[in-house]
């Protein structure tokens, strides 16, 4: 079993920045792609960005202003951040997809750290 655990939410003030991380642990022999997806009161869970070992793909809203990237010596997920809004207060979660030391496709879920922006 694969398990996802984030961190490095927390409040910051708009404009402001935060570093999230996922660690991912486990009977894990390769992660194919990761992702942060976020999801605010009231809505649904929405992608922010995904990072594979050949590409990175971000929502408009994250474009210019947050970063993915991964350290797979580490098996973990990062997402710097910058110039946060409001809007983008929400619970974060990690997102992993790969295959298992068995030889078994995974694909598994943190459960989320939460971001709060104050205006």
């Amino acid at each position: 079993q694969v398990q996802l655990v984030e961190s490095g939410g927390g409040l910051v003030q708009a404009g402001g920045s935060l570093r999230l991380s996922c660690a991912a642990s486990g009977s894990i022999l390769r992660l194919n792609a990761m992702g942060w997806y976020r999801q605010a009161p009231g809505n649904e869970r929405e992608l922010v960005a995904t990072i594979t070992s050949v590409s990175t793909k971000y929502a408009d809203s994250a474009k210019g202003r947050f970063t993915i990237s991964r350290d797979n010596a580490k098996n973990t997920l990062y997402l710097q951040m910058n110039s946060l809004r409001p809007e983008d207060t929400a619970v974060y979660y990690c997102n992993a997809w790969g295959l298992t030391g068995e030889g078994r496709d995974f694909g598994s879920w943190g459960r989320g750290t939460q971001v709060t922006v104050s205006s």
